[in-house]
């Protein structure tokens, strides 16, 4: 995010089953070494994972790299990645940037400069900005999952898997098109960089699909510990529909578990719901029955639908959770999901040379996203067609497990709603013109 905004740190802290293995000494060193091995003498190429991976966000960092792990193992088990008509071994070499902006800093010239990687995978954010123009010299090509990262500033920078907060559009359309009856709503967020934007997609979601606001945005400070207020403030208006927003697990679980003992019986709907199960032992199963929000589990077998171009998502969920129980979470297969998408477009330009890989990538303005064929898209919002938009699932916890109902279009509904949305992120300052 170029506001410069720090945003409260995404991991699980004190709601997890243990505290986070990303957070401890070990946990990095694990990281550092669980690379397979490669055999003396093969060529390889070199892949750089840039994110915390120690510290309070981690959660967000090293799942992910777990999930890279497993990626590069099935791809050199299956002979590697032919370039020029060689196979190379995929090397994954990471950097803990602690979410620190000079850390991340220092990690990119040391990926860069010195373990010469051809690609460079972060989180992005508040760190972001420390890697651009280093990035941006080097011409090297590095990916976000924040899209509100891109800039015409940033042309080596893609968003080609998380289209933060755009796919929340899809769980509000399926919310009206499916319970028709639900007519209010309330929101609430974390007032930072990540909250705002969300919260001006749902509002633009909301009234595309005529359903009011009770009342305005309900900003809470990042400090935040006690949310009785919160919630009671957001359940005075009687709404039928109660909006999380993109808030982080720290907030969306004290506040369903609020909404609980407060006695509200309406509609949930959040981005997401990480450690769901967590949430239903602190509430109920029946508590938690209908709650709508945008990341499946990948054992779903509405992701065997021949669309889906993640490569086997059960068996991938069932050895990421064999080797880490308890820990998936949305990154666990989103940085994966951007390396098959690289590898597509190291295929298609037979080389490893970032800016030609760039323009594999992006051959006839499409590109193969983890849920289907998707486009290329984004200058109208952020100024730069960098990130790849297609079909989004719609999540609803149904008997205590995480069900996708249904994929919906990102294009379809911008094509109809997309000067609303515009409205929406000018009124609330987040249009890559307006940040500073």
């Amino acid at each position: 995010m170029s506001s410069g905004v720090m945003r409260r740190p995404f991991g699980r802290r004190s709601i997890g089953r243990r505290e986070f293995l990303g957070t401890t000494v070990a946990g990095a060193a694990l990281a550092a070494t669980s690379t397979p091995r490669i055999a003396f003498g093969a060529k390889t190429v070199k892949i750089g994972f840039l994110a915390p991976l120690t510290g309070e966000v981690a959660a967000w960092g090293l799942p992910g790299l777990y999930g890279c792990e497993i990626w590069a193992e099935q791809v050199n088990a299956a002979g590697g990645i032919k370039i020029g008509g060689e196979p190379h071994m995929v090397e994954m070499v990471s950097y803990d940037n602690e979410y620190a902006p000079d850390k991340a800093r220092t990690g990119a010239q040391k990926l860069i400069h010195e373990d010469d990687v051809k690609f460079i995978m972060m989180l992005g954010g508040d760190t972001w900005p420390a890697v651009q123009p280093i990035a941006n010299q080097a011409r090297m090509l590095v990916s976000t999952l924040l899209p509100s990262d891109l800039s015409p500033d940033t042309p080596f920078l893609i968003a080609p898997c998380e289209v933060h907060p755009i796919y929340n559009v899809t769980g509000v359309q399926w919310l009206a098109e499916n319970k028709p009856d639900l007519k209010t709503a309330v929101i609430c967020a974390q007032d930072d960089s990540l909250g705002r934007p969300s919260v001006a997609t749902y509002l633009a979601a909301f009234e595309a699909a005529g359903i009011e606001m009770k009342d305005d945005p309900l900003f809470f400070d990042l400090s935040t510990t006690d949310f009785a207020p919160v919630v009671t403030k957001l359940l005075s208006s009687n709404p039928d529909i109660l909006c999380l927003d993109t808030a982080y697990s720290d907030y969306v679980h004290p506040i369903v578990e609020q909404a609980f003992l407060q006695g509200y019986e309406g509609q949930i709907i959040s981005c997401t719901a990480d450690f769901y199960d967590q949430m239903i032992d602190k509430t109920s199963k029946e508590f938690m029955e209908g709650m709508i929000f945008q990341f499946p589990d990948f054992d779903d077998t509405a992701l065997n639908d021949p669309r889906v171009n993640f490569a086997d998502p059960n068996g991938f969920f069932a050895e990421y959770n064999k080797r880490w129980p308890g820990e998936w979470g949305a990154v666990s297969w989103e940085y994966a999901s951007i390396l098959d998408l690289w590898k597509a477009g190291v295929e298609a330009s037979g080389t490893v040379d970032p800016a030609k890989v760039l323009a594999g990538m992006k051959i006839g303005g499409k590109g193969k996203h983890a849920f289907g064929e998707a486009t290329w898209w984004g200058k109208d919002l952020f100024g730069i067609d960098n990130a790849l938009v297609g079909d989004w699932p719609v999540v609803v916890i149904e008997d205590g497990k995480a069900r996708i109902k249904e994929f919906k279009s990102i294009p379809a509904w911008w094509e109809k709603n997309g000067k609303t949305l515009i409205k929406h992120f000018e009124a609330m300052g987040e249009m890559y013109y307006q940040r500073g």
